[in-house]
C-alpha cells in the first residue's frame, strides 16, 4: 500500500540557509511523526511558492542523507491570496498504516492551510 503524506512551512526570507532549514525542520517532523525510514518512501515531491527561487528545498532531504529517494521539485502555482513563502512537501510511502494513522504536518505560518489537521493551533484558538 502506497499512502501520502503532507506537509507544509512558511519561511522568512528568500534564502538559501532558511529555506533548508524550514524544510529539513518539516521531514524531520513528518519523519517522526509517521515513522518513515528512507528505504519504504517511493517518491517525494516538493513545491515552493514563486518568490522563493534561492535553492531547491528537495536539497534538504539530500543533504539529511536521502540520496536514493527520487526527489522533485516544482513551483507552486502563483494564486492570488494564496499563502506566500510556503514549502509544501508530499511523500509517497510504503506502509501497512491505514489513512487515519498518517499524521499531516503543518508549521509555522503554514498551519493555517489546514487548521484541522493542527491541534495545537486549534488550541490557541479556541477551537
Amino acid at each position: 500500500m502506497i499512502r501520502g503524506i503532507r506537509g507544509a512551512t512558511t519561511v522568512e526570507s528568500n534564502s538559501n540557509e532558511a529555506i533548508l532549514e524550514a524544510t529539513q525542520e518539516l521531514l524531520r517532523a513528518m519523519i517522526e511523526r509517521n515513522g518513515i525510514i528512507e528505504d519504504d518512501v517511493a517518491s517525494v515531491l516538493f513545491s515552493a511558492t514563486p518568490e522563493l527561487d534561492d535553492t531547491f528545498p528537495a536539497k534538504a532531504a539530500r543533504d539529511m542523507g536521502w540520496t536514493r529517494t527520487a526527489l522533485m521539485g516544482f513551483q507552486e502555482a502563483d494564486v492570488k491570496h494564496g499563502l506566500p513563502m510556503c514549502i509544501r512537501v508530499l511523500i509517497h510511502w510504503n506502509t501497512d498504516k491505514a489513512l487515519d494513522e498518517i499524521q499531516h504536518v503543518f508549521l509555522r505560518g503554514a498551519v493555517v492551510l489546514r487548521p484541522d489537521l493542527t491541534p495545537d493551533f486549534n488550541a490557541r484558538d479556541g477551537r
